[in-house]
């Protein structure tokens, strides 16, 4: 598969994180394959998720084929690009055509990000998780890496002005230990199982964030900020 967009997309997206000054904390790349098909599992709190944890499994040497809804594939400016970037679209009301298409980059050895979430969560809780990434892993016989990510909510996010402005704000990316299943298991049971190591990671990542939780719009009631409270 030839990357003649990825990268300069990469460069433009690493000059806007240079202009924001924005502060990153990555850890967990070694769990990241260097080779080979995997799905990063990814919580979802801001509109730039996708591109900060791309950039952040840069150091394994690995491009991200992104899962993302057909609205972005149809702007005439960004579905060019994710088309070059051989991004998979995904059509909520017929996902059976984007589930055969991460079922076969998968097995070409792609590693796929997928916000299990489905959508951003505005209380920046991880809300319950849609089946597909557990279902692909079982289906390719690859790795799920659960990853999370912490501070991008504080740039872009759904219902809040975005902040452009250069406050160098702390992003964390952290990706876990893979996570391996086997077609036998049960699928609810693997979905719970996911959820819950996401949860243990995020307050691990939050419990380390070097800026303050409380009274922020950014940060969920539990934790001392004003967030919507979650809904479920």
């Amino acid at each position: 598969m030839a990357d003649l967009v990825y990268p300069p997309v990469i460069v433009l997206v690493k000059s806007l994180w240079r202009y924001l000054g924005l502060t990153f904390d990555f850890q967990g790349d070694e769990n990241v394959p260097r080779k080979g098909g995997a799905i990063l599992a990814i919580n979802h709190v801001g509109y730039f998720d996708f591109a900060l944890t791309g950039t952040a499994a840069l150091p394994a040497g690995r491009y991200v084929r992104f899962m993302a809804k057909k609205e972005i594939f149809a702007n005439k400016v960004a579905g060019p690009l994710m088309r070059g970037m051989h991004h998979i679209n995904v059509d909520r009301e017929n996902g059976a055509a984007s589930f055969v298409a991460a079922l076969r980059a998968l097995k070409s050895g792609e590693i796929i990000g997928i916000f299990p979430e489905g959508t951003i969560s505005t209380s920046f809780e991880i809300k319950a998780l849609k089946s597909g990434a557990v279902r692909l892993a079982m289906g390719a016989g690859v790795p799920v890496i659960p990853t999370v990510i912490w501070g991008s909510q504080r740039v872009w996010t759904k219902g809040v002005k975005r902040n452009l402005r250069r406050e160098h704000i702390p992003i964390s990316v952290v990706f876990g230990e893979p996570i391996t299943y086997a077609r036998a298991d049960d699928l609810e049971i693997a979905e719970n199982e996911l959820r819950e190591t996401l949860l243990a990671m995020l307050r691990q990542v939050q419990d380390k964030y070097p800026d303050s939780h409380v009274g922020q719009r950014w940060a969920p009631t539990r934790l001392g900020g004003t967030a919507p409270a979650p809904l479920n």
